[in-house]
């Protein structure tokens, strides 16, 4: 199994164009219902709070003002990926679930400099499905290290 991965699909839109984005199923540790996040003072703009999950409080971002998108549009298929960054566990907000797939190995290319204006630093390579294009995204790399430094503080003030 290991010349092919399992990807989780989300789309994200901008204006009359939807992407669509591939992250290993192996980073996520859940999808739930987006819920309004508690503002945090100071924060990044692309940070919109932190939410209570569970007795654990973890930060959520908007991976579209992160990739310089705009605002993602909430509506009732906004869904947050939780996912583990580096230790950190993040809700990241997403415009839409669609699909988990497995994606052989060979229909995987390496990811140009910029795609839909996000950096390459961001990208793990550009999946190739039917006559689909999926950008997959390294979820390590959506934050500096400073910024998860700053999340994780804002996290183990809240708890």
């Amino acid at each position: 199994m290991a010349d092919e991965i399992q990807l989780v699909v989300f789309k994200l839109k901008q204006g009359d164009m939807l992407c669509e984005y591939g992250v290993p199923i192996t980073c996520i540790q859940e999808i739930i219902p987006m819920t309004v996040p508690t503002k945090l003072p100071q924060a990044p703009d692309f940070v919109e709070g932190i939410i209570n999950l569970r007795g654990k409080i973890i930060p959520i971002i908007d991976i579209k003002k992160r990739f310089n998108m705009g605002a993602s549009d909430r509506s009732s298929e906004t869904r947050s990926i939780v996912v583990e960054v580096e230790g950190q566990t993040v809700g990241v907000i997403v415009d839409e679930v669609s699909e988990v797939l497995r994606l052989p190995a060979e229909n995987i290319e390496p990811p140009p400099a910029a795609a839909g204006g996000i950096s390459a630093d961001y990208l793990t390579g550009v999946g190739k499905v039917d006559d689909r294009l999926l950008i997959l995204l390294d979820m390590d790399k959506i934050l500096t290290n400073k910024e998860k430094a700053d999340l994780a503080g804002a996290s183990q003030t809240a708890n």
